[in-house]
C-alpha cells in the first residue's frame, strides 16, 4: 500500500456461526423431455449455493487486476458465448479456440470444452482463474480475498455451512460456480413450444424441422439430427466435420480430442455444440471461422474438406436457396432467453 500503512493481516478464524445456516435444496427446471440432470452427491444444489456461485461467476475479484469475471467470456444475453472467435484474457491474449456455450453444460456427460478434456463442472471450474491467458491470478491470493469480504463470508456460511472463514477454500468456490452453471438450463424455445401444441411453425419452418430431422421422405435430409439430436441439440459425441483438407492425420494444426486420448483417429475432432440458441452464439467452430449460420449451412452442404477420419454423415447434398432458408428458419426457433428473467441466473452486482 502506499502512504507506508501497513496492509491489516486477514484473521483466518473469524466465526461465523451467528450467520444462519438453513440449506434449501433447490429443484432445476428441467423440461420433461431432456435427459437426467446428474448431480454430485458431494454437490447438491441447494438455493444459497447456486447463489453463491452466481456472485463469483460476476464478479471480476476473480482475476488478476479486477476487470475481468466468468461471464466476460461467457455473457448471459449471447447464450452463455462472447460471440469472438477467440476470447481474450487480462493480458490482451487470445486463446487457442472459441469459448464455448455453457447453456445446458450440466448434461455434458462426455466432457467438457471443445476436446472432453474436463470431466466435471467442478473442476472446470477451478481452472480459468490460474490459466495465464484468461484470468491470470492465483488462487492462493483469490481465497484471502473472499474470506475478508463480508459478502462472501454470509454467501459460504449459507452455502456450505462452515463455521470460520478459514473454511472458505477454492474447492468450495469452485462447488459453487458448478451450481450455479448447472442450473444454466435453456428448454423453452419455439421448438419447444410446438412440441407443446403452444406454438405453429411456418412453412419455411415446417420445411427446416423436416430437413433437419429427415421428417419427409419428400423433403432433401439435411443430415443434422445424427449429432444434434434432440432434445440438447447435441449428442456429446466428438467428430470430424471436414473442416480441414488433411492427408494425413497428424497434419491437423489443432488436434482436438486426440491431444487428450492419443489416439491418432481422434485427431482433427470436436466436440458437437448445442445448437440451442445457436443464432446467438456466432462466430462458429472452434476456430470461430464462420461469422454466419449462412456459412455454416454452406459449409455442410459442399461435404467440407477430405480428412482420412471425416465423419461419412459429411458429404455433398446439393441443398437449393430455399432449403437453406428453410433451414435457417428452423435454427432460429431453437432461441430461447426465458433464463435471462431468472433472478438466479442473471448479474446479482446490477
Amino acid at each position: 500500500m502506499t502512504n507506508g500503512c501497513k496492509e491489516e493481516p486477514i484473521d483466518n478464524s473469524i466465526s461465523l456461526t451467528s450467520i444462519e445456516y438453513n440449506p434449501t435444496e433447490f429443484l432445476p427446471d428441467v423440461p420433461e423431455e431432456f435427459p437426467l440432470l446428474e448431480i454430485p452427491e458431494d454437490n447438491p444444489l441447494t438455493s444459497d449455493g447456486i447463489r453463491l456461485g452466481q456472485h463469483l461467476f460476476f464478479d471480476p475479484i476473480l482475476s488478476a487486476d479486477s476487470t475481468m469475471s466468468c461471464a466476460s467470456c461467457h455473457l448471459p444475453e449471447a447464450g452463455f458465448t462472447d460471440q469472438l472467435a477467440f476470447s481474450t484474457g487480462i493480458d490482451g491474449v487470445a486463446g487457442e479456440r472459441s469459448s464455448m456455450s455453457l447453456v445446458n453444460s450440466g448434461f455434458s456427460f462426455n466432457g467438457l470444452f471443445w476436446d472432453g478434456r474436463i470431466q466435471s463442472l467442478e473442476t472446470q471450474a477451478l481452472l480459468p482463474v490460474e490459466d495465464p491467458i484468461e484470468l491470470h491470478h492465483d488462487w492462493q491470493e483469490v481465497i484471502p480475498a473472499l474470506r475478508n469480504l463480508p459478502l462472501y463470508q454470509e454467501l459460504f456460511r449459507k452455502a456450505f455451512g462452515i463455521s470460520t472463514t478459514s473454511e472458505i477454500t477454492k474447492e468450495l468456490a469452485a462447488k459453487a460456480i458448478a451450481q450455479y452453471e448447472r442450473v444454466l438450463i435453456s428448454g423453452n424455445s419455439n421448438f419447444d413450444k410446438f412440441l407443446r401444441f403452444e406454438y405453429f411453425f411456418s412453412e419455411e419452418e415446417s420445411n427446416g424441422f423436416a430437413m433437419f430431422f429427415d421428417k419427409d421422405p419428400e423433403i432433401i435430409d439435411a443430415e443434422c439430427f445424427h449429432c444434434h439430436s434432440a432434445s440438447l441439440f447435441t449428442d456429446n459425441s466428438f467428430r470430424n466435420n471436414g473442416l480441414d483438407e488433411v492427408t494425413d492425420l497428424a497434419e491437423f494444426s489443432d488436434l482436438g480430442r486426440g491431444a487428450v486420448t492419443g489416439n491418432p483417429l481422434d485427431n482433427g475432432k470436436f466436440r458437437v455444440p448445442t445448437l440451442r440458441n445457436i443464432t446467438l452464439t456466432a462466430p462458429y467452430m472452434h476456430d470461430g471461422r464462420f461469422q454466419t449460420l449462412e456459412e455454416v449451412i454452406d459449409h455442410y452442404d459442399s461435404g467440407g474438406h477430405f480428412a482420412p477420419n471425416r465423419d461419412p454423415l459429411i458429404y455433398e447434398l446439393g441443398l437449393t436457396d430455399t432449403e437453406k432458408q428453410n433451414l435457417l428458419a428452423f435454427l432460429h426457433t431453437l432461441v430461447d432467453t426465458s433464463y435471462l428473467s431468472k433472478e438466479y441466473i442473471t448479474n446479482p452486482f446490477k
